[in-house]
C-alpha cells in the first residue's frame, strides 16, 4: 500500500492524510527545539512518550466535555485526529511566573500570579511568534470576537482541569500553550482544542523540589530531558512497559 501524502511538518510532529475524509494521521517526532528554534537536538523515544502523554491528557479532557481533535492512538508514535481549519493563534495560560514572562515583568521564577493570565501569540516561526492582542486578531481576520471568547473560555477550563490533575501527581503547571481550530460538521462550525498536550507544550515543575520536568529543562545538553519526559509519563502511570524505544515512524506509515 502506498505511503500517505504528507500534509504538514512542524518542530515536533508530522501530519499525513488520514484513512478517511476529515481525518489526519499525526506522527510524533523525536526532535526537540528550544529558544525559538535556535537550538535543536534529538531525544530518542520522546515521540513515543509524547504520543502516550497527549493521548492520556486529551482523553481525560474529553471525559469532562472538552471537544478535541483527538480520535484514537494508532500505534506507538501515531494518532488519528480530526482535520480542522487551524486558527494561527497560540494561547498561553500563565499560572506561575517563569521563563520570558518572569523576565518581562522582573519577577522571580516560581512567583504565583494573582490569577491565571491569558496571552496570545501569532503562530509564525519566521516572526518568532510575536505577542499579539485581541485587536490584532480581529483586525487581521484571524478570529472573530466570538471565537476569541470561545477560545478563552476553553483555555481557562483546560488550564483549571490540568492544573488540578498535575497537582494530584505532585507537579505544578506553570504555564501551558494550546491551539484551537474550526471543526466543520453539517455546515456548522465549532471551536475545538486542536493541539497535543505534553511536556513540549507546557512548563511543569516538581511540587516539592521545583525540578523542571519539561522541555524548558534544557540548558545546553539535551540528555537530561529524556529523564524529565519519562518522569512525567511515570507519574501519570502510562510509561510504556518496554520503555520509549526508538520506532521508525514515517517509514512505517502506510
Amino acid at each position: 500500500m502506498a505511503r500517505r501524502r504528507q500534509i504538514f511538518e512542524g518542530q515536533a510532529k508530522i501530519l499525513f492524510e488520514g484513512p478517511e475524509p476529515g481525518t489526519l494521521v499525526q506522527y510524533f517526532k523525536d526532535d526537540v527545539t528550544t529558544l525559538n528554534v535556535k537550538s535543536r537536538g534529538i531525544i530518542t523515544g520522546k515521540g513515543v512518550l509524547n504520543n502516550r502523554i497527549s493521548e492520556y491528557l486529551l482523553t481525560r479532557l474529553g471525559e469532562i466535555g472538552v471537544s478535541t481533535y483527538f480520535v484514537r492512538r494508532l500505534n506507538m508514535r501515531e494518532q488519528l485526529v480530526r482535520e480542522v481549519e487551524p486558527i494561527p493563534i497560540e494561547v498561553i495560560m500563565r499560572n506561575i511566573a517563569a521563563g520570558s514572562f518572569a523576565r518581562r515583568f522582573g519577577m522571580a521564577e516560581g512567583t504565583p500570579l494573582p490569577r491565571s493570565i491569558v496571552e496570545y501569540y501569532y503562530k509564525s516561526d519566521e516572526l518568532e511568534h510575536p505577542m499579539i492582542s485581541e485587536e490584532h486578531i480581529t483586525a487581521f481576520g484571524w478570529a472573530t470576537p466570538q471565537e476569541i471568547d470561545e477560545m478563552m473560555s476553553l483555555a481557562l477550563r483546560i488550564n483549571d482541569f490540568l492544573s488540578g490533575l498535575f497537582l494530584g501527581i505532585s507537579m505544578r503547571l506553570m504555564d501551558l500553550k494550546i491551539e484551537f481550530g474550526r471543526l466543520w460538521e453539517d455546515e456548522q462550525v465549532r471551536i475545538i482544542l486542536a493541539d497535543e498536550v505534553c511536556p513540549d507544550s507546557c512548563r511543569l515543575w516538581d511540587l516539592r523540589t521545583n525540578q523542571r520536568l519539561d522541555q524548558k529543562r534544557h540548558s545546553g545538553d539535551f540528555g537530561d530531558l529524556a529523564d524529565a519526559y519519562q518522569e512525567v509519563a511515570r507519574r501519570l502511570g502510562i510509561l510504556p512497559e518496554s520503555g520509549p524505544s526508538d520506532i521508525k515512524g514515517p517509514d512505517t506509515l502506510q
